[in-house]
């Protein structure tokens, strides 16, 4: 198995995305990956070199760079050239930390989208309480979306979730204003019935105050409310992080207590930590393609590899596929 990986993208590249690579490597015996990048900023980080190469570029698309554009003009970008390695046949799938909008643009014209999908969607498993955690789509790949592309994320997301996770069966939910099945808007009231009529497992409407109760194994909805309730449960989690930091070192008897509660702290931290379930897949195109979070360490890195490999193994690609032509059919 090969993969292509972006080795310039991300906030801590390149020694994050090195070091995640080696540690893959080492576990995985039937992995290949191809870094490309700037060769002599990978190279002090790359102490082993067994089934690892490398494609020397110094382009690279930055974070502020226009999506579309930079695609189309930056021909020797690491992230271009990593798509082409997919296209071309010579990985099986790709990795970058790096800008977003790029990635889904170099996902969308270079590698394409599988046939029968009308929107890819791109696609986080977040943490749960449980530590089983979900997988939420969309989170901001199509702003705006007909029921129909619910329809298929509904379909691309229960496939993953059976493949990769190894959920069977796996409960879908609406993302919704309310549980009752005639509440929401347009979008919401014609995807419920739409998903109603499938085999799916779909347990009706849930809302956003219960997804980290594990009310769903899959979530579903529009790019726009879905990148908003993203962003809010990770501002959620980072500020109440941050206030029993503070309450913790407000004075000693505080600091004493805190040191007490750490090994309970870092138990908590490891359960709601997103890079534990590897990156945000972008479901609906030809080949694996998974965006990395920007601030990445090499535990991230690694578990996005990890993650990509199982969908590659579990031919993921191809029974979405197969499954949107058997939707398509009825």
């Amino acid at each position: 198995m090969k993969l292509a990986i972006d080795a310039m993208g991300g906030d801590n590249a390149p020694q994050a995305i090195v070091e995640g690579v080696m540690k893959a490597v080492s576990e995985f015996s039937d992995l290949e990956v191809t870094l490309i990048g700037h060769e002599e900023k990978i190279k002090p980080y790359l102490t082993e070199r067994e089934r690892i190469t490398i494609i020397h570029t110094d382009e690279v698309i930055e974070g502020t760079d226009e999506p579309v554009r930079a695609v189309r003009r930056k021909k020797n970008a690491s992230m271009v050239l990593m798509a082409n390695e997919v296209k071309e046949g010579r990985a099986d799938g790709c990795i970058s930390a790096g800008n977003t909008g790029a990635l889904m643009t170099a996902g969308l014209f270079i590698i394409g989208r599988i046939d029968g999908i009308e929107r890819p969607a791109l696609s986080p498993t977040l943490p749960t309480l449980d530590g089983k955690g979900f997988l939420f789509l969309d989170v901001g790949a199509n702003v705006d979306a007909k029921p129909e592309h619910l329809l298929q994320y509904a379909i691309m997301g229960s496939v993953y979730v059976e493949k990769v996770r190894g959920i069977k069966n796996p409960r879908v939910g609406l993302l919704n204003v309310g549980t009752e099945d005639k509440k929401g808007n347009d979008l919401t009231k014609q995807t419920f019935e739409l998903l109603e009529n499938t085999q799916l497992n779909f347990i009706g409407n849930v809302e956003s105050r219960d997804l980290m109760e594990s009310v769903a194994d899959v979530v579903v909805t529009d790019g726009f409310t879905g990148n908003i309730a993203l962003k809010s449960i990770e501002g959620t989690a980072l500020s109440v992080f941050s206030l029993l930091k503070s309450a913790l070192t407000s004075n000693l008897k505080s600091k004493l207590a805190a040191g007490i509660l750490k090994p309970q702290f870092k138990v908590i931290k490891k359960q709601m930590d997103y890079s534990e379930y590897g990156g945000a897949a972008l479901f609906g195109l030809k080949a694996p393609v998974i965006k990395a979070h920007g601030s990445s360490n090499s535990n991230a890195i690694y578990n996005a590899i990890r993650q990509t490999r199982e969908m590659v193994s579990n031919n993921v690609s191809e029974t979405i596929h197969s499954s949107i032509e058997g939707a398509a059919n009825k």
